[in-house]
């Protein structure tokens, strides 16, 4: 796994190891110059190519990608000069990674210097190790051939994988640099919504060093040294029977900080990989809409920030989506279902108290002989 600090302290999700394309190829056919004889074959062919490095070149070779006169041979093999030279030229992921791709996303606003857009779960925001195409940032460029000039393809911040929600893209360089500015500042304000396991008790501000996991270094973990401050302000939506919808807006934007941060106050998030408690079970219908979930249930519902530009403040909402919606809708049927078994037995206990007290009523307690005294 690998993650890169592309700007800032959000790194791409570093659990995207699945879905890596195939690295493309090119068919090349080279006659050896006479005067490359008695050379060898890994020294002439990197006079021949001078655009690829030798050691490229020697893999090639070792991966059977190159061959003389139709036959594989070793690199350290003599040349005649004359010989036909069948090369399959394999460019790396990365050289092929900042590639125009049409990938759908949905676009909630833009203009000459910004765009807004609602990123699905599932999709990675920027070429990574294993996921070297499909990505925004190869949408944006098919979408926006502009954005080609622009460092990063006008990415500022970054959202894992699996979290579904707003981001904010730089249209011009003017915009880039202002919004990096501003995330730096923390006055980019972002709100998410998420569904976290057990119950929340109260509102409150998880504030601590996060770092790299020291148990595992593809992970970030809370830490007591060497850390950077993160800041979660938490405000408790809903309580379910066995679950919490909450609202967590962020101070500061360390990498993973809402998952790492729910799960030192002892609520992972409900169906996170990596930071969930596969021990805790709700009943049987949650933890089968959960695991249909498949992913971390976080959103980035809102973002608001000042205009590069005007100056003006804005602010854009994205509703929670369909597969968090189906869970919350279970969660909340259960839980007034398990509500109205509630007042149902409270109610009927309180018949049965009120049947007692009838049955304990007797007349003669009240036939009493009055006397009436002068």
């Amino acid at each position: 796994m690998n993650e890169q600090d592309l700007l800032g302290d959000e790194l791409l999700d570093d659990e995207t190891l699945d879905s890596g394309s195939e690295p493309e190829a090119e068919m090349k056919q080279l006659t050896v110059p006479y005067e490359l004889g008695g050379e060898r074959l890994d020294g002439a062919l990197s006079k021949m190519l001078p655009d690829y490095s030798r050691s490229r070149m020697t893999q090639w070779i070792k991966d059977g990608k190159v061959k003389l006169d139709g036959k594989v041979v070793a690199g350290k093999t003599k040349l005649l000069g004359g010989e036909i030279i069948d090369l399959e030229i394999v460019r790396a992921p990365d050289e092929q990674a900042y590639q125009p791709e049409p990938v759908e996303f949905p676009v909630l606003y833009e203009d000459e210097h910004l765009i807004v857009v609602n990123k699905p779960a599932g999709m990675v925001v920027h070429p990574a190790v294993g996921n070297w195409s499909g990505t925004l940032l190869n949408g944006l460029l098919y979408r926006y051939p502009e954005l080609a000039k622009i460092p990063r393809a006008g990415i500022v911040h970054r959202l894992d994988k699996d979290t579904s929600g707003l981001m904010v893209v730089a249209r011009s360089l003017q915009a880039q640099t202002n919004l990096v500015q501003q995330l730096q500042a923390r006055t980019v304000k972002r709100v998410y919504r998420a569904i976290a396991t057990g119950i929340v008790p109260f509102d409150g501000k998880i504030e601590t060093l996060i770092g790299r996991d020291p148990h595992n270094r593809l992970k970030m973990a809370v830490v007591r040294f060497g850390g950077k401050p993160a800041i979660t302000h938490l405000r408790v939506l809903e309580r379910f029977a066995d679950f919490s919808y909450v609202e967590c807006k962020l101070e500061t934007g360390r990498t993973h900080q809402i998952r790492v941060h729910m799960r030192e106050a002892k609520h992972p998030l409900a169906g996170d990989p990596s930071y969930g408690n596969p021990r805790h079970h709700g009943s049987e219908a949650a933890d089968a809409i959960i695991k249909q979930l498949g992913r971390q249930a976080l959103h980035a519902y809102t973002l608001a920030l000042v205009h590069p530009v005007t100056g003006i403040t804005r602010s854009w909402k994205a509703p929670v989506p369909d597969d968090m919606k189906a869970v919350l809708e279970v969660l909340r049927t259960e839980a007034e279902e398990k509500q109205a078994a509630a007042n149902a037995k409270q109610a009927q206990k309180a018949a049965e108290i009120s049947d007692d007290d009838d049955d304990d009523w007797d007349d003669d307690d009240y036939d009493v002989e009055v006397h009436y005294v002068p």
